[in-house]
């Protein structure tokens, strides 16, 4: 991988991409409980369910390496399907619509790569490797910034969503910090995060995505179980979040149009 300044928002989305694939993975390698729950949807039993895990599991991160590695639309393409399909299994089971929500950086990281690479043309170039140092539109750029800032919008409305709500997990964390009144602390930090989410969307400033991103990355430390997973999955949270801050700077200080394009803009 050689960064350069065109090709930063490229390898954020990428990495990104990586980091939350194959911590999903893990997931199904480990044979995680809750799962059953969404093999349940299917009518699929808990034995069944757990001798598919790993094999779920084992594709997530295949493809999470290879977006790494050797980035395709056509990979891209399957894991904002999936990334969606398993996100909605959460509220499919049972559990509140946030939870879907939440997880747009799964789906939204890669979705917000195929667009910075020029959507997919044809078949062929479904397959085709997607080029890191391409120089890029303005309107591109214009379309994956709209793009993350819906993405940015919904994750942290969804997890605001789910302190408001008092979701049982989130109120563990806060009493395993030490907080005696962790209902409390959950309505503040809901209350913060939908505010960041609608000022994300009407005017997101660059300032305050840097607060966010070290926010996410700090406050995704704190699950319980599997801590290292979990802040992995969460890549295309924190992609997200820093790739609207890149891309919002290419906009405002137009980097592209003052530096002029040496291949044909995407």
């Amino acid at each position: 991988m050689h960064f350069t300044t065109n090709n930063k928002l490229h390898y954020t989305l990428r990495i990104a991409i990586a980091m939350c694939f194959v911590g999903h993975g893990a997931f199904g390698i480990i044979t995680k409980e809750i799962w059953c729950n969404y093999f349940a949807v299917f009518g699929i039993g808990k034995e069944t369910a757990y001798s598919l895990m790993p094999w779920v599991g084992g594709a997530d991160i295949l493809f999470g390496v290879i977006m790494l590695f050797y980035p395709i639309r056509a990979i891209a393409l399957w894991l904002v399907i999936w990334g969606a399909f398993t996100a909605f299994l959460r509220p499919a089971s049972g559990e509140p619509f946030a939870e879907f929500i939440e997880r747009a950086g799964n789906f939204g990281a890669p979705l917000a790569m195929l667009i910075l690479s020029g959507g997919t043309k044809s078949f062929k170039h479904l397959f085709e490797p997607i080029d890191p140092n391409a120089v890029y539109s303005d309107k591109t750029l214009a379309s994956v910034t709209t793009c993350l800032k819906l993405i940015v919008f919904m994750l942290l409305m969804g997890h605001g969503w789910l302190n408001i709500i008092e979701k049982k997990g989130l109120l563990n964390q806060y009493a395993s910090l030490g907080f005696g009144q962790p209902g409390k602390v959950a309505l503040a930090v809901g209350a913060f995060e939908i505010t960041a989410a609608c000022l994300v969307l009407a005017k997101p400033l660059r300032s305050a995505l840097i607060i966010l991103f070290i926010w996410k990355i700090a406050t995704e430390l704190f699950y319980p179980h599997y801590e290292v997973f979990e802040w992995i999955e969460r890549g295309g949270s924190y992609g997200s979040i820093l790739a609207l801050y890149i891309s919002l700077k290419y906009i405002n200080t137009g980097y592209f149009a003052r530096n002029g394009a040496t291949t044909k803009p995407v």
